[in-house]
């Protein structure tokens, strides 16, 4: 569960770092590449420790399935509540295909 929440935590930073400055388009591209510098460095605060953390359960592609996933769900929310955009019905059915992706890859076969 520690892994989860710190990945979940990790991606919040990462998601605001990767496109939150949609929202700021009037300021220059320079500007921006720092200010989601600064919010990478934090993300990676809470990212490197959930890997060695998690690396004691999981395998390193288990733990990227779960951190997709995390991915996954945080910017679903973040696109619709920060950004406005609309949830489109193949964009839920093509992110229920990676869960199915996440059954395959946790399944003991």
């Amino acid at each position: 569960m520690q892994t989860v929440a710190l990945l979940t935590i990790s991606n919040v930073f990462m998601t605001f770092a990767w496109y939150g400055h949609l929202k700021f388009k009037e300021y220059p591209l320079f500007t921006v590449i720092l200010a989601s510098w600064g919010i990478a460095f934090i993300e990676y605060c809470f990212q490197v420790p959930a890997n060695r953390i998690g690396h004691a359960q999981f395998s390193a592609a288990q733990l990227k399935t779960i951190q997709e996933v995390i991915t996954l769900v945080v910017f679903s929310i973040f696109s619709v509540v920060y950004l406005k955009e609309a949830m489109k019905w193949n964009y839920v059915v093509g992110f229920g295909l990676i869960v199915v992706a996440v059954f395959i890859i946790f399944k003991e076969w």
